[in-house]
């Protein structure tokens, strides 16, 4: 496969792990329904990937050594960043915490200018310009933030800015493999989540009993095995691949899932704004790739042409 080829196909997989996290607010919210309330719901969205994934890790010891802090850094920093994420979704209302969230394609277009010195194109800035137009049309900038910010506002800021350091980190670790990088996120993910139920915010929340447990295992498994771990598979791929502002604009899918979601089940506002937000933010997560895709057919045409002069 060449070069294009991957870097396409890994743009597809990106885009469609984003839509399919998009919905990760509704098992979430789901779970509180049953008695798992606050971090604890994120604790068992973390624990029990982790463990339907163990015979891989068991099988992948050696790899996971192996790749000594490099590879775990970029894990704690994923965990930490998504675990963050998941709490910005539980304390906060879903937009909102998307809107947080998604100020990482700057973060990592930033620090993937400071840090690897990657150029920052105009089709770049293009792609960020119309991202945070559709982003404070969402946030309504208009009419201010709506006072103080609340704590799930402070973790969907701080798991955006952790995220944009795990992606350029694993963009420059040339060595890394995507799926111990998986591994390691949800092995550190786990202990991030544990972490963050000592916080005087989570703690306030007791855990929940074996029952309330065993009651949604039979839903939950089916909701790990095809809206977390294959995600979160894909995005680590990405990761790898793909420019890390290139990686989270392309994520930037999740919004438009998120924000549609959430007005038809949570009866969050969804207007006019909320509309032309989710339109120009879903526009700056195909502009890039749609560039690239209709620059590299002008230069086959070139090419084809040139080839066919005598």
């Amino acid at each position: 496969m060449t070069k294009f080829n991957t870097e396409h196909l890994a743009m597809v997989a990106v885009a469609m792990s984003g839509l399919a996290w998009g919905l990760f607010w509704i098992p979430l919210r789901a779970l509180d329904d049953h008695g798992i309330s606050g971090v604890w719901a994120i604790v068992l969205f973390y624990l029990l990937p982790t463990l339907l994934l163990m015979p891989v890790i068991l099988l992948r010891t050696q790899h996971l050594l192996q790749g000594g802090w490099s590879l775990h850094i970029a894990g704690i920093f994923a965990g930490v960043a998504l675990v963050l994420y998941a709490g910005s979704l539980v304390f906060t209302d879903i937009v909102r915490a998307l809107l947080f969230y998604y100020l990482t394609p700057l973060w990592s277009t930033l620090l993937a200018r400071i840090v690897i010195g990657e150029a920052i194109t105009r089709a770049r800035w293009g792609t960020i310009g119309l991202a945070l137009i559709g982003l404070l049309l969402i946030l309504r900038i208009d009419a201010g933030s709506g006072g103080a910010l609340r704590p799930g506002d402070w973790m969907g800021l701080a798991s955006g800015l952790v995220w944009a350091i795990a992606a350029v980190w694993m963009k420059s670790d040339t060595n890394g493999n995507s799926l111990d990088f998986a591994l390691s996120y949800f092995i550190w993910g786990s202990v991030a989540a544990l972490a963050l139920t000592l916080l005087p915010h989570g703690g306030s929340t007791p855990p929940p009993d074996w029952q309330a447990i065993r009651a949604v295992l039979p839903w939950i498994v089916p909701v790990i095995l095809l809206l977390v771990i294959p995600p979160a598979l894909a995005v680590m791929w990405g990761a790898t691949v793909l420019s890390p502002g290139v990686l989270a604009i392309l994520f930037m899918t999740e919004i438009s899932a998120g924000t549609l979601t959430a007005a038809y089940w949570a009866n969050e506002p969804f207007g006019i704004r909320e509309i032309a937000g989710v339109a120009l933010i879903t526009s700056a997560g195909i502009f890039e790739p749609a560039l690239k895709a209709c620059r590299s057919k002008v230069l086959k045409s070139r090419l084809i042409k040139t080839a066919q002069v005598p």
